[in-house]
């Protein structure tokens, strides 16, 4: 059988897969380590409001950057697609927009950063002492705000070309020099929060003054982009409405978390602690799942531009095998390890035993929800976000209904009951979606 000269044959096998999924798996672990890092610092102060401020400007700036986290998804599609067409002016030119659309993203910003602060304060609360460091903090880390969005680009960028190695290398360097900047600022120099502030935006601007010139020295100088093709107003269009999409998927994300935690609270203060640890420990393995799926949406991008299914199938088979497989070994880490774990993260015998009671649906939390990761990076990668937000409204209206249904009766086992409804049928949805849109994508 003869190949249509627009398709562009590619193997994919378990060393492809895992090439990409193993380094960023790394790359994403690097972050809440500087979690720790930052809380161990500041906290060593013996200060709570100095704490306090740190969580509360973590919490703003948590906001900011998953508003703006589609410039690495969206990124990350279009350009897997433009490299598996064989474009290489595509590719350049993605990279050019991504950029573009950082800067001016991040000057509005700084152009509103007062506002934001002030809204988010409004929102979140504390005491006088929690404010002026929050304040502190804020005010300082948002000059950052620029360059972490044009690193957000530039890692997008690299992923798509299949280049998870550079990526690791640039988070290595963010999340590496910021625990380094955050101990020397407050343990040696006494800068207190503000010297985590600084550390931040010194490595936000190191990496993006690495990232920049390593992704140009990529770039095929015989075919650079015109600047009519860069500033393309279609282009820049079909950038936004796949943007659009996916910052609705990742607030409707964040709401339904939200939710769980604020119907945790009802319950009282040791079910809240209770719940958030179990929480905890699921956001610890989905980061695992996070790097298979950065995977899928290489594979999947790469394959939907170089219009070859039987790539994309193989992608699909192999990132759901693998993900299943590292869900289940999670899933076990957690059902036997969780005891120990839970004891190791809170001292109080009372949260201790209720987070026993509930730790059978943390447990299983990485089984039931490694579908919904994978498809997520199919889904990025072949840019159908509408699908995904549609599918990502729909189940969230699902797991209101199961919760409703299910806690009068069942209390804070039907809350679990309904995040696991949630979970699969984010799944389920999808997967039935991505075997539909196959049939268009691949005539």
């Amino acid at each position: 059988m003869a190949i249509s000269a627009d398709i562009r044959p590619f193997e994919v096998t378990h060393r492809g897969v895992l090439a990409i999924a193993v380094p960023m798996t790394f790359a994403f672990l690097s972050t809440p380590l500087l979690g720790v890092v930052n809380t161990a610092v500041i906290g060593s102060l013996g200060e709570p409001a100095l704490l306090g401020g740190i969580a509360v400007g973590a919490i703003v700036f948590d906001i900011v950057f998953t508003t703006f986290n589609f410039l690495r998804s969206g990124t990350t599609g279009f350009t897997a697609q433009a490299h598996g067409a064989g474009d290489a002016a595509e590719t350049q030119a993605m990279f050019w927009r991504g950029i573009i659309l950082a800067a001016i993203l991040g000057a509005a910003v700084l152009v509103l950063h007062r506002l934001i602060l002030a809204l988010a304060l409004g929102l979140i609360g504390g005491s006088d002492a929690v404010r002026e460091a929050t304040a502190t903090y804020y005010d300082i880390r948002v000059l950052a705000t620029p360059f972490a969005l044009a690193n957000y680009v530039i890692l997008g960028w690299l992923i798509g070309l299949g280049r998870p190695g550079l990526g690791l290398l640039l988070q290595t360097v963010l999340n590496g020099l910021n625990a380094v900047l955050s101990i020397i600022f407050v343990s040696h120099l006494e800068w207190g929060v503000a010297g985590v502030a600084w550390a931040a935006f010194l490595a936000e601007l190191t990496t993006m003054a690495i990232g920049l010139p390593l992704a140009m020295a990529l770039m095929d100088k015989a075919r650079r982009p015109s600047r009519v093709r860069i500033l393309d107003r279609a282009a820049f269009r079909r950038l936004a409405a796949v943007n659009g999409d996916i910052m609705i998927r990742s607030f409707a994300l964040l709401f339904a978390f939200a939710f769980f935690t604020a119907q945790s609270a009802k319950g009282g203060d040791v079910v809240l602690a209770a719940n958030q640890i179990l929480l905890t420990l699921f956001f610890v393995g989905s980061y695992f799942l996070d790097g298979l799926a950065t995977a899928a949406e290489q594979m999947a991008g790469r394959a939907v531009g170089a219009h070859y299914r039987p790539a994309f199938e193989r992608s699909l088979s192999l990132s759901i095998g693998w993900g299943f497989a590292i869900a289940a070994a999670a899933s076990a880490v957690l059902w036997f390890g969780g005891p120990w774990i839970i004891a190791a993260m809170t001292a109080s015998e009372e949260v201790r035993a209720v987070a026993r009671l509930y730790l059978v649906y943390a447990a299983l939390t990485p089984l039931v929800g490694t579908l919904a990761f994978q498809m997520d990076g199919f889904f990025i990668g072949a840019t159908w976000s509408s699908d995904m937000r549609n599918m990502m409204l729909l189940s969230l209206a699902v797991y209101v209904a199961a919760w409703w249904l299910l806690t009068p009766s069942l209390g804070i086992d039907g809350l679990w009951l309904a995040l696991l409804v949630f979970l699969g049928i984010r799944g389920a949805t999808l997967y039935w979606r991505c075997r539909v849109r196959m049939v268009t994508a691949f005539p």
